[in-house]
């Protein structure tokens, strides 16, 4: 039996109407006029994109018995990232490098990518995203090492503000042997951030 990855960020279901009432709200209150047939149906697309940027889906985590007894770094590189930043709403977009050492079981492939989006959609801090990814990697496959780096482009950054586009940040989490060992902590740096 497969275990069921449900998202759980505190949040009860989304109320499409009111936060489309809100949006418009909101666009009225910055001086933009509704009426134009350019900006009628926004209210209602922005509430859609942000609700679908909010609310990931379940999937099943598939793991399988590690028979061959493999112990070295798996690693799955350049995973979108789409993210929204918890202090000005806006996102960050990039890529995360998600690898373990095996233990016991090996973990499906497609499943790095599904784990980063569950976490990743939600408003929240790239050190968060970075950890959570990490910290549930640990926790549902029990593996002797795990290491997560993400690499982004805030739009708050670079968009407004400091506006220096092209900046990016990256953030990293490593645990177990990948934490504790200094080659293969080395090892899975080395591998994630090589171009």
């Amino acid at each position: 039996m497969r275990p069921r990855v449900v998202p759980d960020h505190g949040r009860g279901d989304v109320d499409v109407e009111a936060a489309e009432r809100a949006a418009a709200d909101l666009l009225t209150a910055l001086g933009l006029d509704l009426t134009h047939e350019n900006l009628v149906d926004t209210p209602g697309r922005m509430a859609r994109a942000l609700a679908e940027l909010t609310r990931p889906e379940e999937f099943d985590l598939t793991t399988f018995a590690n028979d061959e007894g493999y112990d070295e770094l798996v690693l799955v590189r350049d995973i979108p990232v789409r993210s929204l930043c918890e202090h000005h709403m806006l996102p960050f977009v990039g890529v995360a490098h998600v690898g373990y050492l095996p233990d016991r079981r090996i973990l499906g492939l497609s499943k790095f990518a599904r784990m980063v989006e569950l976490h990743a959609r939600r408003p929240q801090t790239q050190e968060r995203l970075t950890k959570t990814v990490a910290d549930h990697l640990e926790r549902e496959l029990r593996p002797a090492g795990v290491g997560v780096v993400v690499e982004a482009e805030h739009t708050c950054m670079t968009l407004r503000g400091a506006r220096a586009p092209g900046t990016r940040t990256l953030t990293s989490t490593v645990l177990g042997r990948l934490r504790e060992d200094p080659s293969s902590r080395a090892e899975f740096l080395a591998l994630a951030r090589r171009p």
